[in-house]
């Protein structure tokens, strides 16, 4: 690796399960964004930008209308927005269990050629100021 390019924050897209195995559980479901979502902190205290796709697209979801997971307005705005976020993205954090939609964000990453993690120990540590000692 490159010692300069590991000197600075990534944007990091958390790519994990969302629906996969889940049957539309909101439980399961849930479980899946909170999975993600410690992740973003783990990725965050180590001195990177997380992000998920979930957290610019669920809020664009409710707004347009949709009425249930898997809907037409869900289909519409979930896997576009994961998409145009993963380009931006410095990196792409490959997290869970079996996930198409997180397996072509880890393809749509490669072609692009961000680097690509599937374990959080891979990450450079940058360290926050915020972080826990």
């Amino acid at each position: 690796m490159d010692q300069a390019r590991d000197a600075d924050p990534l944007m990091v897209l958390v790519a994990g399960p969302y629906r996969s195995g889940t049957g539309d559980d909101p439980a399961k479901i849930a479980a899946n964004v909170a999975a993600m979502n410690e992740m973003a902190l783990r990725v965050f205290r180590a001195g990177h930008l997380p992000v998920l796709g979930e957290w610019f697209a669920l809020p664009l979801i409710e707004q347009a209308g949709s009425q249930r997971t898997g809907d037409a307005v869900f289909d519409e705005i979930f896997h576009p927005v994961a998409r145009r976020l993963v380009a931006k993205c410095d990196a792409c954090l490959r997290i869970g269990g079996p996930s198409a939609g997180a397996d072509e964000m880890v393809a749509l990453a490669r072609a692009a050629g961000r680097r690509i993690f599937f374990g959080f120990e891979e990450l450079p540590s940058l360290r926050s100021e915020h972080a826990p000692e």
